[in-house]
C-alpha cells in the first residue's frame, strides 16, 4: 500500500525491512524518496525504513493551496503518516528540508520521536527580518517555478551550494538529479517554498535544549554554512552527536554514500537500545 491518505492528502511512502524500529527518511527541497536508495539496504537487517515524498515532491500529492504546504500541517500529517503504519514512535532522519522536518516533528510531537538524524539541517532563521527576507526571495523563486520547470531547474543547479557536485558526482549522477528536478510538478515546488520554506517556518533553536532523545548532526565538512549550524546546535541539544563527513558539501549522502552510511549505521548502533 505506498499511498497512504491522512488529512485528506495522499502520501507515497515505501516500507522495508526486516523488523525492528521504524526510520523515517524524509528528503530535501526539490527530491523524492529515491534520495535514500543507498543506504536502505544497510538498513533492512536491524530497521525498518520508511522513505516518504513530502508533500508537492514525487509521488505525493501537489495541492494548489499553499496553505496546505504549511510546515506545521506537514508535520502532524508525516506523524499520522507513520502511526497509520502502526509506529507510535521512531526514527526520524532527514536531509536538509527533511532535516527542518524532521526537527520540528522532535519539538512538535516529541512522543513520536525515538532519535533523530539531522544532515545539512537548521531550526530555522532567529530574527523577524531574516525571516521575511527569506519569504521574499523564495516568492521569487516560486513564481519561477510556477511559469517554467526548465529555467526554475536551471537556477537551482547554478547556486553556490552544490559546487562540490560538480567534482564529487558522475555524469550519470548528475543526469538522474537533474531528470528528477525537472520531473517534479511546479505547483508542488512553488507552494513547498511558501509553506515549508526556512523563512515560512516556525524557528525552533530556543527549543533545542528541550531535546530528550539521542542526535546525530552531519553535514559535509566543504559545507561550511552547515557545518557551522551543526556545531551551533551540538552546543545546546543534550544529546547531540556530531559527525562531519570529509570532502562533501551540502547533499553528503549522495556525495559520499560510503562514509555518510557509515555514520548512520554506527549511530543507530550506539543508539539501538533505546529505540
Amino acid at each position: 500500500m505506498p499511498h497512504v491518505e491522512v488529512n485528506g492528502l495522499s502520501y507515497y511512502i515505501e516500507k522495508d525491512g526486516n523488523g525492528g524500529p521504524a526510520v523515517v527518511m524524509l528528503h530535501g527541497f526539490t527530491g523524492s524518496r529515491s534520495t535514500w536508495l543507498s543506504l536502505i539496504p544497510y538498513l533492512w537487517p536491524d530497521h525498518r525504513p520508511i522513505a516518504v515524498d513530502l508533500i508537492g515532491h514525487g509521488r505525493s500529492a501537489s495541492p494548489a493551496s499553499a496553505e496546505r504546504y504549511a510546515m506545521d500541517r506537514a508535520v502532524d500529517d508525516l506523524v499520522e503518516v507513520v502511526r497509520s503504519l502502526g509506529f507510535e514512535r521512531a526514527v526520524w532522519m532527514g536531509y536538509s528540508l527533511g532535516g527542518r522536518t524532521a526537527l520540528q516533528v522532535a519539538v512538535r510531537h516529541p512522543e513520536a520521536v525515538s532519535a533523530l538524524i539531522l544532515e545539512g539541517a537548521s531550526p530555522g532563521l532567529e530574527t523577524e527580518q531574516e525571516r521575511l527576507d527569506r519569504i521574499a526571495a523564495d516568492e521569487k523563486l516560486a513564481q519561477l517555478a510556477e511559469r517554467d520547470m526548465e529555467a526554475f531547474v536551471d537556477h537551482w543547479q547554478s547556486i553556490s551550494l552544490w559546487d562540490s557536485q560538480k567534482e564529487n558526482l558522475s555524469e550519470a549522477s548528475k543526469t538522474a538529479l537533474r531528470q528528477g528536478r525537472l520531473a517534479q510538478r511546479g505547483v508542488g515546488m512553488a507552494n513547498s517554498l511558501r509553506g515549508m520554506g526556512t523563512g515560512s517556518q516556525t524557528w525552533v533553536g530556543d527549543r533545542l535544549a528541550e531535546l530528550r532523545v539521542p542526535v546525530l548532526l552531519t553535514a559535509g565538512s566543504l559545507d561550511t554554512k552547515y557545518c557551522g549550524i551543526a556545531r551551533e546546535m551540538a552546543a545546546v541539544i543534550p544529546e547531540a552527536t556530531l559527525r562531519l563527513i570529509e570532502g562533501a558539501g551540502h547533499c553528503a549522502h549522495l556525495e559520499r554514500p560510503a562514509e555518510f552510511n557509515a555514520v548512520v549505521l554506527e549511530f543507530l548502533r550506539e543508539v539501538r537500545p533505546r529505540l
